[in-house]
């Protein structure tokens, strides 16, 4: 649950505006940087074509994301990915319009290839003296937190954890005393009751209060907001509406009035131009590249078993509306009825060349031209067919909020070992777990990376049959 709590740090990184402002230009920076060190070292003349190319490389990177909360692994992720994406583009573009000519090889190359080492190097660098330098008592806000609740122990816990919000927790503050916290109260400072945080708030210097009190004791917060009015310390309202599992979830405004997004789709405007784009784009590079093993796949289908080569699937698309899904036939039965058997191993229903079409995912390459159509995503939750959608719908929750986004012919679940036959609730639910992980941390980088672990995943993984 932890994991649905991580949007609701960036409402403490950007009170630190300088901080901020390093997260947002450090890598357009780097990128640029480095365009131009690549050009020296390649003893090119810098001209107006360089300077073009970094307005160009730039604005595809501003602005930057703050890789400060990233582990190791994951920067390395999204910087790789996100590079790449960007190469490919500007390769494409550069191609196609003759523009690398403008440029000396070595330069085009080692910049394609230093970047992103710098990248990598650089945020964890700059991760390390940042947390060195705001963990020093001198760089540090005072705050407490109204409320000894999960909001307040997760909040706790992210002062503790991330020096680089620059906050530290003195305590808390609640109404109820430690025999009644129980294991809330265990290990954590009680300073007082709630009608007694002004007064301590003034005696003592407190910089920050983080209210977390539920939204139901509403008069109790007004009362502390009209008390603390006398204070010069900065309030923040952490609701327990945040206790529930957010899908995108962010701060709107609507013509003035501040609302709240629990659950939203990530590909809506720009970020829903960019997925379609890159959908469409590497649909057709695949598709021209496949054609031939398309071709074979086909007669192999037609001559190996009696039937139509292409299998037609009812499936769920975006909000849950009925999509028809293609695949190459691995099976002696069409079966689109109300109730489905799942593939198993061994299946008797499954033809010998159809075993090894689905073993080595090829039977989903058709699936392509799903994209094309804009029914599909290369990546995304799975389809499920509509009489298994039925079903599990009824046994795992937020099963439906999967359909806020196309389906993918790939996905997070399927590179984690979730790939094949669900035949218990839980493998249900870990699948599902995973699409709504998806939902949460959309980047074209992950997408990117995302497709290249599912190539590896196919050579290795004894998941389907």
């Amino acid at each position: 649950m932890l994991s649905t709590f991580h949007r609701q740090t960036s409402i403490f990184r950007s009170r630190l505006s300088v901080i901020s402002l390093i997260g947002i230009t450090f890598d357009p920076v780097v990128v640029v940087a480095t365009l131009f060190a690549s050009a020296l070292y390649a003893e090119d003349n810098i001209g107006a074509p360089h300077v073009v190319l970094a307005l160009i490389a730039f604005s595809l990177t501003f602005p930057g994301t703050s890789r400060l909360q990233q582990g190791n692994w994951e920067l390395a992720r999204e910087v790789l990915g996100g590079w790449l994406s960007i190469t490919l583009m500007l390769l494409f573009f550069g191609y196609a319009t003759g523009y690398l000519r403008q440029f000396e090889r070595d330069t085009v190359l080692t910049w394609f290839f230093l970047a992103p080492t710098v990248l990598i190097i650089g945020n964890m660098l700059l991760r390390l003296g940042l947390t060195r330098a705001l963990s020093t008592h001198g760089n540090q806000r005072l705050a407490v937190i109204a409320g000894m609740n999960e909001i307040g122990q997760r909040l706790a816990q992210q002062f503790r954890e991330n020096h680089y919000l620059g906050t530290r927790l003195v305590g808390f503050f609640d109404d109820r005393d430690r025999l009644r916290l129980g294991a809330l109260g265990q290990n954590q400072t009680l300073l007082g009751r709630i009608d007694t945080l002004a007064a301590f708030v003034k005696d003592n210097r407190i910089d920050a209060i983080y209210v977390t009190l539920p939204m139901a004791t509403q008069p109790r917060i007004l009362s502390l907001l009209d008390a603390l009015k006398d204070t010069t310390a900065s309030i923040y309202f952490a609701p327990d509406i945040f206790v529930t599992d957010l899908i995108q979830g962010r701060l709107e405004n609507l013509a003035g009035m501040p609302v709240v997004a629990v659950c939203e789709s990530p590909f809506t405007g720009v970020d829903g131009l960019i997925k379609r784009s890159s959908d469409i784009v590497l649909s057709l590079l695949i598709l021209i590249l496949i054609a031939p093993l398309l071709a074979a796949i086909a007669l192999g289908v037609k001559f190996s078993s009696p039937g139509p080569v292409l299998f037609k699937q009812r499936r769920y698309g975006v909000d849950g509306q009925e999509i028809v899904v293609f695949k190459f036939r691995s099976m002696t039965v069409l079966e689109d009825g109300n109730t489905i058997a799942q593939a198993t191993r061994n299946d008797k229903r499954i033809t010998p060349f159809g075993a090894f079409l689905r073993r080595t995912s090829l039977d989903e390459l058709p699936q392509f031209f799903n994209v094309l159509q804009g029914r599909m995503s290369i990546v995304g939750p799975r389809p499920h067919a509509i009489a298994h959608n039925e079903l599990y719908r009824k046994l795992v929750k937020g099963y439906m909020v999967r359909h806020k986004v196309k389906p993918g012919i790939t996905g997070l679940a399927q590179i984690n070992g979730y790939r094949g036959e669900t035949d218990t609730v839980d493998k249900m639910e870990a699948r599902i777990d995973y699409d709504l992980q998806y939902l949460r941390n959309w980047s074209l980088g992950l997408d990117l990376w995302i497709i290249l672990k599912t190539a590896l995943v196919v050579i290795h993984d004894r998941h389907a049959y």
